[in-house]
């Protein structure tokens, strides 16, 4: 699986009460409504203007906080193609994975790109070039993948049940 898309890039310790404000928490129920509320504020340019495919980098414990899955929804709702960060709160990286959102942890590339620059990722090389360099990260074990490409947890294991 490749994806191309434009950065946005933040800091370090970015929390789900700000990629998914607490106030939505209980009053948005549909998931296609999520993501018109994504990191609104952090940044109400993201909210305004990130476009599906667009991929987020990050610093380090993206998603720290609250175990909300609402924040992983409504960056997949948004059209993330990927979030790239130095490393992620345990929940939230297991709740992205569960969504289907693909996910990398990458010490390097928070300082080779900055907002706006386009990013494309290889998952099955293992690669994320920018700016004509080129980092590693280790690809995806096959169940991971699988989880990916068929849209997360849910959808997989109806899948692996023969009921999808």
């Amino acid at each position: 699986m490749k994806i191309k898309g434009k950065v946005w890039k933040y800091g370090d310790d970015v929390n789900t009460d700000v990629i998914f404000a607490g106030k939505y928490t209980y009053t948005i129920k549909e998931r296609s409504e999520m993501g018109k509320y994504a990191l609104e504020d952090l940044d109400p340019e993201f909210a305004e203007n990130a476009k599906p495919g667009d991929i987020i980098v990050a610093g380090k414990n993206w998603g720290c906080g609250s175990s909300r899955e609402q924040a992983a929804i409504c960056l997949k709702e948004r059209g993330i193609g990927a979030i790239v960060a130095r490393s992620f709160a345990r929940i939230h990286y297991r709740n992205c994975l569960n969504e289907g959102l693909p996910i990398i942890i990458s010490a390097e590339a928070q300082d080779l790109v900055k907002s706006g620059d386009e990013v494309e990722i290889d998952f099955d090389r293992g690669e994320i070039t920018a700016g004509g360099k080129t980092l590693k990260f280790p690809p995806y074990p096959e169940f991971v993948q699988g989880l990916v490409n068929d849209g997360g947890l849910i959808p997989h294991v109806k899948k692996s049940l023969g009921l999808a």
